[in-house]
This record gives C-alpha cells, sequence and structure tokens, in this order.
C-alpha cells in the first residue's frame, strides 16, 4: 500500500494522480490545496461502482480551484475502479465482497477488505470531515435521503447543511460512516438519484450539497442554509428465496404492519414468498430488477425515529 501525498502543506496546490491500494487495484485521487488554512473536507464516490451519479459528482468537485477554499479537500472519486469499469452493482469484482460493509477492514485480506483499512488508517484519521456520495445502483430506485451515524449531532447537523430533508439515523457496524465516526469525525453518506441514472439535475443536487457542507465547516464564504430534518430510521427486508420480485408500492408511498409490500415468484407464476412490512413509514428505495436473488435487499421503509 502506498500514501496519498501529504496534506496540509500550507502552499496553495491541486494535485491529481493515482495511489496504489492493494497489488490488485489503484485509485485516482485529487487534493486540492487552499491558501489558507482551514479544515480537511474527504469526500468519496463509487463505493459501489454503478451509482453513476456519484461518481460524476465527484469528478466534477476534483475542478475546485485553490483560490476557492480555506484549508484542504481530498477527492477519491472512484473507490472500487473494477466495478465502474465492468458496470457491476454493489460488490468489489477481485473478492466479491460489498466494499460498505466491510470496514474498518484487515491488512492482510481480500481486496475490498485491504481497501477498507487503508481508508481508515490512511486517509479518514486526516479528515475534519467526511462525505461518502452515493445512489441507487442499477437495480435500484430512491427518493434523496441521507445517512448519518445515530446519536451523532456533528454529523446531523451536515446532514441539514447537506440540504436533503430525509435523514436516516443509521445503526450497525461495517459502513463507512460508522468507521470515520469511530474516529471521531463526522460524517454523512448521501444518497441521490437511481437505476444507475445521472443527468444536470441529479449531479448539481449531490455537488449543491457538498458546497453547503463546505460552507457550514468554513471552507467556502457564506453561510450555509439549515434544512429541517425528517429524521427516521430504517428497516430493510431481504428474500427469503431466488424468483423474480413484483413490488406493489413505489417510492414515497406510505406502508402500514401488515401491508403487503411485494410477492416473489417462479418463472411459472406460482408464489414462492409474500413480503409484509413490520413496520409503519414509506418506501424509500426499491429493487426494481425483475431477478433477485435470496438474501438481496428488496427495499427500505423509513420509520419514525
Amino acid at each position: 500500500m502506498t500514501a496519498l501525498p501529504a496534506l496540509r502543506t500550507g502552499k496553495p496546490r491541486s494535485e491529481f494522480g493515482h495511489v496504489r491500494v492493494t497489488k490488485e487495484l489503484e485509485i485516482p485521487f485529487a487534493v486540492i490545496e487552499g491558501a489558507e488554512e482551514g479544515p480537511c473536507l474527504l469526500v468519496t464516490a463509487g463505493v459501489h461502482g454503478s451509482e453513476f451519479c456519484s461518481i460524476e459528482a465527484a469528478v466534477r468537485l476534483m475542478k475546485t480551484r485553490p483560490e476557492e477554499i480555506k484549508g484542504t479537500l481530498v477527492v477519491l472519486p472512484i473507490l472500487n475502479v473494477e466495478a465502474f469499469q465492468r458496470r457491476n452493482i454493489y460488490i468489489v469484482p477481485q473478492d466479491g465482497k460489498n466494499l460498505n460493509r466491510m470496514f474498518p477492514g484487515k491488512p492482510d485480506g481480500t481486496t475490498s477488505e485491504q481497501l477498507a483499512h487503508w481508508l481508515v488508517t490512511e486517509v479518514f484519521s486526516k479528515a475534519d470531515a467526511y462525505i461518502d456520495c452515493h445512489g441507487g445502483d442499477l437495480d435500484e430506485s430512491l427518493a434523496p435521503f441521507t445517512i448519518f451515524p445515530a446519536a451523532c449531532e456533528k454529523s446531523k447537523a451536515l446532514a441539514a447543511a447537506f440540504g436533503i430533508k430525509v435523514a436516516v439515523a443509521a445503526g450497525g457496524s461495517g459502513y463507512t460512516v460508522d468507521a470515520s465516526h469511530k474516529l471521531g469525525i463526522p460524517s454523512i453518506l448521501p444518497e441521490v438519484s437511481g437505476n444507475g441514472l445521472w443527468g444536470e439535475a441529479t449531479v448539481a443536487q449531490m455537488t449543491d450539497g457538498i458546497r453547503r457542507v463546505m460552507q457550514h465547516i468554513g471552507m467556502l464564504p457564506g453561510k450555509a442554509p439549515v434544512t429541517s430534518l425528517d429524521v427516521v430510521t430504517m428497516w430493510v427486508p431481504t428474500a427469503p428465496v431466488t424468483g423474480l420480485w413484483y413490488p406493489k408500492k413505489d417510492l414515497g408511498e406510505p406502508v402500514a404492519v401488515g401491508e403487503l409490500l411485494g410477492e416473489i415468484k417462479s418463472v411459472f407464476g406460482e408464489a414462492l414468498a409474500s413480503i409484509h412490512s413490520e413496520k409503519t413509514g414509506f418506501i424509500l428505495y426499491r429493487l426494481t430488477s425483475l431477478s433477485v436473488n435470496e438474501k438481496e435487499a428488496l427495499l427500505g421503509v423509513g420509520t419514525p425515529a
């Protein structure tokens, strides 16, 4: 493994290149350092390589000029490079694992575990704030929301500055924002767009949100507007069998306990499983592909926090 270039040198600069993380993985980076001292913001994208809106937003962010900012901006626009090139969903192709379940990783593990370990040890600890940009993968539609570590008020404040009204207070471990939170770094994971689509409106929503966070932490001039958040938790049912997925609910629709969310059938029309809601809430995202495999997430239900 190699390290990023030295940060906070006190000299205005833009530095671009690739850094080798494992024998199998080299990722692009940008370091933009302003002329004045200030915070260090880390922005990543491409944890899931086919979430193209988030990747394009990060690529555009790399064009930030040193004279625009105070402090240091670090952008890693495509973490899962091979998945991006192959247009794979969810996983790191080298080992078949979901990178956003591998944190804090292992120094001697598989490719995704080594990448997670490198991020935690070599990158996260240098940041004062962190944004991990996401968006619905090729088989997922979603309504925009921002995930933040539950009970972390500084992360919640970043979400309010980013500007998406729905915010998910997340628990659990293995995720980028959980790993950075455990190091004391406020962090958010905004989700914008869906089905791998990207366009000017959705990319602008992501980049505008990032710039508001940069205002919030003092990297850019001006005062970021603060959004009044609707904070929820998320319940995610998974497929008990492999088959054909027929959802009964669309994005934003309310659901009640016991209500039918969808069915899984065989290719011959035989009902294999019926998925009923265990929570009251509304649909945040859902699987849009006809095919579904056992244990895959079917949808996310936002429930009152």
